[in-house]
């Protein structure tokens, strides 16, 4: 009988690929969805707290920072509403975003935040992979 060998390997190790085309949001849920109180208040204060800074050109780095007073908190959650409001003030299109560093960290209740940067990604990271 022939022996299989295992490989552990951590994504650190190599990369993991995948052959599945990914869902998008829009095609998880099905029918509208409305935006909430909290979201609307959420969006108009991100609005009025967001610097006014000039993006560089496309195609973009973007590296997000959450600070949760909650450690049960998901690290992707915020990630859509926080991308649609810095589109609308920054005016640009998230489909230029190719690459996203996304950091939970713990603070205390009350010490809540969130930090960005969008940098333009590097001309020799352009390339597609195979």
């Amino acid at each position: 009988m022939k022996q299989i060998k295992t490989m552990v390997a951590t994504s650190s190790d190599i990369p993991f690929k995948i052959d599945i085309v990914p869902l998008s949001v829009n095609e998880a849920w099905k029918g509208r969805r409305f935006k909430t109180k909290a979201y609307n208040q959420y969006e108009h204060d991100l609005l009025f707290l967001l610097p006014r800074i000039k993006l560089p050109p496309p195609p973009y780095k973007i590296y997000l920072e959450w600070g949760f007073s909650n450690a049960a908190s998901d690290f992707d959650n915020p990630v859509k509403m926080f991308m649609d409001v810095l589109q609308k003030k920054y005016n640009f299109n998230d489909k230029h975003v190719m690459e996203a560093h996304i950091v939970k960290k713990i603070v205390l209740k009350g010490k809540e935040y969130i930090s960005f940067c969008v940098n333009s990604e590097s001309p020799q990271s352009q390339n597609a992979t195979s």
